[in-house]
């Protein structure tokens, strides 16, 4: 091993705006203090209770979202959830968009965050 993730990196034209949307949808904490992380304007942090890695937001002022299926398109989050059809109303309601409505039988939809990036509602398997 040559080292361990710290933290993922999305780059976004409102850093709190992206930031709090994804508080809203993953829960944990902005900018928490006390942490090794540089805040201040253009960057914003979202800490999970549970330990998982950090999400970070960066300002771009001329930030282009990717085009969810092109091949330019690098990688995107997925997101566990009981219930599809009430997280897929929930997302909506904080600013998201569909990409893919993945069909009546798939286990997730696609959608984009505020800024574009994607990301999948994965519906929680029962074990």
């Amino acid at each position: 091993m040559i080292g361990t993730l710290q933290c993922v990196v999305l780059d976004c034209p409102d850093v709190l705006e992206l930031a709090e949307f994804y508080q809203r949808l993953l829960g944990g904490e902005i900018n928490r203090s006390g942490t090794p992380w540089a805040l201040g304007d253009g960057w914003a942090t979202l800490h999970d209770a549970a330990g998982a890695p950090v999400l970070a937001f960066q300002g771009v002022a001329d930030h282009r979202p990717p085009v969810w299926g092109a091949p330019e398109q690098q990688f995107h989050l997925d997101v566990q959830v009981d219930d599809l059809d009430r997280a897929h109303d929930a997302v909506l309601a904080l600013g998201a968009w569909q990409l893919d409505d993945g069909g009546v039988d798939r286990a997730w939809r696609t959608y984009a965050d505020p800024a574009g990036h994607p990301f999948c509602l994965v519906r929680h398997a029962a074990h």
